[in-house]
């Protein structure tokens, strides 16, 4: 194991990543075999972490593993050298299953020895500018930038896309100069025309989760809407497929009395995990139904199982509903009720429709089972065991009651109640059965009088069964609705995978920012109006949706860019000396809060002969397109009023190289009197030590559930590159006094956010998004 271990690290894996690796046998088993080939070809001189990374990536994909001598090699030879030829080449391979395999055409289709210059790119990137100046000109930093991004790409296949985006993102710049303040203000909204009471019902009534971000109507408009097409309180018995009996009517009107007409609607989570992205759908639906109808909203806690509660769980889903914005019209629990519950269930045997049962729980599951054989055991029998259930009499899973119904999905008899010997979180050793879930939920709904039970797609199969039991025991029956599910690509939000990703050390715990729970986007920086935006952006749909997270991103950008002030920080920092200041020169820069909006306020920043500026912000030798410092090129520095201009470099020694960078000595005159530098950086001076914590995708695949896209399993898609931490950062003084959780925009950089980690002497600040998205991301 040792040895693998150390095989796997000498590819670029790190230590942890390697002997997460080795838990999945097929995959390191892959894995091992590529870098063995690799070895065969490369000798004495080893598989580097370029090559490394390659077969890494290539390894937890390849379904057909008879290939991978054949892909190893053409990695170790560099023909396959970038993320983009290597899908190509996976993509090859599957299209042409048979033996042998066409080396020549495998070339062509992978882009194998096209080198793509930066000259080409330059003329492609002039080319497509050229093509939409008149447009660029108009509408400047309104113009939509991903249409040069598409057509240059596309015009350059197998170019890096990042190297493209920054030729794009210069050729704008030098055609537009900087962005201006006009430029910065939000586009006015088009003066909608007025329309007649009946057309805007019409158009609430089509929400639908395609809307277009521009065209996307507020959460509250989408579930007023949602109104329309509800039934109103009392009138039950127009939903389609809604049971009505003789005392239907009447249970109604005692109903109307109790609530005077009004809407109640409950969110009732399981409190056995930590709520994640698809549950703020349902956070929002519920009490957003509520909210925009003049209703309350109850935060429900469905506590049956007392095996898997814990306080945290209460604590956490509690904080998150009204993290939200959302406050509960009341906290209740089904444990409220057992005793109700149980008495209901006696009811139901006394009744008929119910029977106490002693075939396993084995074989009770799947479909198709047969008739219990104790299903029309005498009512009196059924009393007695059931009350011997109660009492302790039985062990764990020796008997069940069953409700007698046939459910739509084919299954017969739900288990109404079991057995189990756990003390109960609320109850403690009060009991020792505990009703189901498929009886619990219709009739807690039922006691607290909810006239829209609001469920995601899944329980619609269980929509006959809770008609049914409030039907067999005469109660009144709230309406069940069924909308569809939010999912998002690239992520799991099941307990019993987060608990493995955690037991693996993959993530820390519920709250990694790399996960999607709830705490998890807290923590890494996500404000919950962001989280509630995108819920209205997929929209009120009544089908699954599963969406790509930079559509979250993207809501998340557009309320930072409103509410996060500016900082400046260096995350790899290159000191700067000053020589033309005073050793003891030192004054106060004013730094816009929000340049866009200066009235929103400002801070100050020390400016001294030292400063330190990103390493990428240098470049010892001049390249072309490049706009920064060089020792031939001046930079300006932001809000300093300062232009400098390098005088001298100073390395430091490795061994026989000529040494790293380790400081630029400058000299620097007023931006006043200077000739206007081709770009404008950001830098630190008497700055704070910080840790950084840089985020990517937590997988490699879109869905690492898909056995079709990841055949060994979600643990083995985990992206080897999803966290990043900078240990000696750099970031402004006016950081000093934030709190955890306070966001910030770090000019050029990316939003961040302070984490909980962070003590007195050292701030930690996770990045929550980048300033725009990065096509070139995995």
């Amino acid at each position: 194991m040792a040895d693998t271990v150390e095989l796997f690290t000498s590819i670029g894996l790190s230590e942890q990543k390697a002997k997460e690796t080795l838990k999945n046998g097929a995959l390191s088993s892959t894995l091992r075999d590529a870098i063995v080939q690799a070895q065969n070809v490369l000798g004495t001189s080893g598989v580097d972490k370029t090559i490394g990374t390659l077969l890494y990536s290539m390894a937890s994909r390849l379904k057909d593993t008879k290939r991978l001598e054949f892909l190893s090699i053409n990695i170790a030879q560099r023909k396959i050298s970038s993320e983009l030829q290597l899908a190509a080449a996976l993509e090859f391979l599957k299209s042409h299953p048979q033996d042998p395999i066409s080396q020549s055409d495998f070339d062509e289709a992978c882009g194998v020895g096209i080198v793509i210059t930066p000259e080409q790119i330059e003329d492609a990137v002039e080319s497509v500018i050229k093509k939409h100046k008149e447009q660029l000109l108009k509408e400047r930093y309104r113009f939509n930038i991903g249409l040069l991004m598409g057509e240059a790409r596309s015009a350059l296949k197998w170019a890096d896309g990042k190297v493209i985006k920054n030729e794009v993102d210069m050729q704008v710049l030098h055609l537009l100069g900087p962005k201006t303040e006009a430029d910065l203000e939000k586009k006015p909204k088009p003066q909608k025309a007025k329309v007649a009471e009946n057309d805007v019902k019409n158009q609430e009534m089509s929400v639908n989760g395609d809307v277009g971000f521009g065209e996307t109507k507020s959460l509250m408009e989408q579930l007023r809407g949602e109104a329309l097409k509800f039934h109103k309180p009392g009138e039950n018995f127009t939903t389609e497929g809604y049971v009505v009996t003789p005392n239907t009517m009447n249970l109604l009107k005692k109903h109307l009395e109790f609530t005077g007409g009004q809407i109640r609607t409950r969110f009732p989570p399981e409190p056995n995990g930590i709520l994640h992205i698809g549950h703020a759908k349902a956070i929002n639906f519920n009490f957003g139904y509520a909210k925009a109808n003049n209703g309350i909203c109850f935060l429900r806690y469905d506590d049956t199982n007392p095996e898997k509660e814990e306080e945290k769980y209460f604590t956490a889903i509690k904080d998150m509903v009204e993290w939200l914005g959302y406050t509960p019209y009341d906290v209740t629990h089904a444990s409220d009720h057992f005793q109700k519950l149980y008495d209901l269930a006696v009811d139901l045997i006394r009744r008929g429709h119910a029977y106490v049962c002693h075939q396993k729980g084995e074989e009770l599951k799947g479909h198709n089972v047969p008739p219990s054989p104790w299903r029309d055991r005498p009512i009196e029998e059924s009393l007695v065991l059931f009350e011997r259930m109660k009492k302790g009499l039985f062990a764990e899973g020796e008997a069940t009651l069953r409700m007698k119904m046939v459910m739509e999905d084919g299954k017969m008899d739900p288990v109404a109640y079991r057995i189990k010997y756990t003390p109960h979180h609320r109850t403690g050793d009060e009991w020792c059965i505990y009703p189901t879930y498929d009886y619990t939920h219709c009739l807690c709904d039922s006691i607290e009088n909810i006239t829209h039970s609001l469920c995601t797609k899944e329980f619609q199969a269980r929509r006959s069964s809770y008609y049914w039991l409030c039907n067999a025991l005469d109660l009144y029956c709230p309406v069940q609705w069924e909308y569809g599910r939010l999912n998002l690509t690239y992520t799991v939000v099941s307990k019993r995978k987060i608990i493995k990703l955690v037991e693996t050390g993959v993530v820390r715990d519920w709250d990694d920012p790399r996960l999607f729970t709830l705490t998890a986007l807290r923590r890494r920086g996500f404000p919950p109006e962001a989280i509630n935006n995108f819920c209205a952006r997929v929209g009120v749909t009544v089908s699954q949706t599963t969406t790509e997270p930079h559509l979250l991103e993207a809501c998340v950008r557009d309320v930072l860019n409103e509410s996060a002030p500016r900082a400046m920080a260096v995350l790899e920092p290159l000191k700067v000396t000053i020589t033309n200041l005073p050793e003891n020169a030192k004054s106060d820069v004013r730094v816009p809060d929000f340049p866009a909006n200066e009235a929103k306020g400002s801070h100050t920043v020390p400016f001294t002969r030292t400063i330190f500026i990103e390493q990428s912000d240098f470049r010892e030798v001049m390249e072309k397109g490049y706009k920064r410092l060089t020792p031939e090129q001046p930079v300006g520095l932001r809000h300093a009023g300062y232009v400098i201009s390098v005088q001298k470099i100073i390395k430091v020694r490795l061994g026989d190289s000529e040494g790293k960078v380790a400081e630029l000595e400058v000299t620097c005159c007023s931006s006043e009197t200077a000739e206007k530098p081709k770009a404008f950086i950001h830098w630190v001076s008497k700055p704070l030590a910080c840790e950084v914590r840089l985020y990517e995708k937590l997988f490699l695949h879109k869905h690492p559930e898909d056995p079709s896209e990841v055949p060994n399993g979600f643990l083995s898609d985990i992206n080897p590159h999803s966290l990043e931490v900078i240990r000696n950062a750099l970031v402004d003084t006016s950081v000093k006094t934030a709190k955890v959780f306070d966001k910030f925009q770090f000019e050029r950089v990316g939003y961040f956010s302070l984490d909980p980690d962070s003590t007195a002497n050292k701030l930690i600040f996770n990045r929550t998004v980048t300033l725009k998205e990065d096509p070139g991301k995995i």
